[in-house]
């Protein structure tokens, strides 16, 4: 997807204007190690499930440019959502995780300097791009920006270094002026249009990265106490202990659209890294997981929309367990993920998570799971 007071000194550099004219970016580097950004645990490393995956990611899905949103590509693109060989700057921050939690050094240098190339422009990560065409898109999505921030302070984290701590400050200083204005954590900036939108989807909340963040003043601690309140905010209740999809900054109201299970579950884990999570919601998923009924959509009220199912979602829910030290569910979380890999040998998907018959292998499942066994 939780309080944190401690008084902690900040170096503060000026850089000037962004070329997108926003507001000067003060840029604070946080003294304190990002310690937070280290899983404390670790499960299941060396199992061959995991080398297999490993292999199928590296030689199948990425690329010079970044990482396949689908390894079966699609003739025809959609305005809506990235398709096929088109790639996103979610997939890239979640592949610098995994290089950054398996210590491949050169190989996270390298790949964050294609995700730069790739989409780095005005102080921000295009949230999509099509290298068939050369799109570049003109917004980001704040999560996968965040994301990417995260995957850099675990770096220098796990590998003693700050060689990019002020890299990871100045990005951050960049979304203060723009999709995190005001404390407010909206979905996209525009950069061109020098204007965003008023809502935030909740899973966008990566409340560990945004409390790291917090301490430079007053101002900011009190930003990062409204951001988790409006994320508990948005608990739906112990008969569906689930959050609203997202928040509008405007109108104080939460949506009442139907959950992307997916992005439900990035937000309980982000309320799980900082202790947040409820004891009522745990106990939903272990059953869940036990049940092995974890659907692809509800509504509000908890009533099933999409009954299939999802490797990505469980691989959260993986991720979660392993934050709450809980070895058990995790590995069950860990089995569902397991049991839509690959095994056949001459499929070109062997290792992948996908399925065999349509060649799909969505990025997100296979990444998404990644993390989880390397964590």
């Amino acid at each position: 997807m939780k309080r944190w007071i401690l008084s902690v000194g900040l170096t503060l550099i000026v850089l000037g204007t962004v070329a997108c004219g926003r507001s000067t970016a003060h840029v604070a580097v946080p003294k304190a190690a990002p310690t937070a950004m280290v899983p404390s645990t670790s499960y299941g490393r060396d199992s061959t499930q995991r080398q297999r995956l490993v292999r199928f990611t590296q030689a199948k899905m990425v690329r010079k440019q970044g990482v396949y949103t689908n390894y079966r590509d699609t003739q025809q693109r959609q305005a809506s959502a990235a398709t096929g060989h088109e790639m996103l700057s979610e997939s890239s921050g979640m592949w610098l995780l995994y290089l950054a939690e398996a210590h491949r050094w050169r190989d996270f240098r390298e790949f964050y300097g294609v995700t730069k190339r790739t989409f780095y422009k005005d102080g921000q990560f295009s949230y999509r791009y099509d290298p068939r065409s050369g799109k570049r898109y003109g917004v980001n999505a704040t999560l996968d920006d965040l994301r990417i921030i995260r995957a850099l302070l675990a770096y220098d984290q796990l590998r003693g270094t700050h060689h990019y701590r002020r890299t990871a400050a100045t990005l951050y200083a960049h979304l203060r002026t723009g999709a995190l204005g005001k404390g407010e954590v909206t979905n996209y900036y525009d950069p061109a249009a020098k204007s965003g939108t008023r809502t935030g989807s909740l899973a966008y909340f990566d409340l560990q990265v945004l409390r790291y963040y917090s301490r430079e003043n007053a101002t900011t601690r009190r930003q990062y106490a409204r951001q988790l309140r409006v994320v508990k905010g948005g608990y739906l209740g112990d008969a569906f202990p689930l959050y609203a999809a997202d928040y509008n900054w405007q109108t104080g109201k939460y949506g009442h659209q139907n959950l992307n299970t997916t992005e439900a579950m990035e937000t309980l884990l982000h309320l799980a890294q900082v202790g947040q999570l409820r004891a009522t919601t745990r106990r939903w998923l272990v059953q869940r997981v036990n049940r092995g009924d974890l659907a692809l959509s509800y509504s509000t009220a908890g009533e099933v929309v999409n009954a299939g199912q999802s490797a990505g979602s469980y691989a959260v829910c993986a991720q979660i367990f392993r934050v709450l030290h809980d070895r058990e569910h995790y590995q069950a979380a860990m089995r569902r993920v397991w049991a839509d890999q690959v095994t056949k040998p001459q499929s070109p998907l062997f290792g992948g998570i996908g399925d065999a018959t349509t060649q799909d292998a969505f990025s997100y499942n296979n990444l998404a799971a990644l993390v989880a066994v390397f964590q």
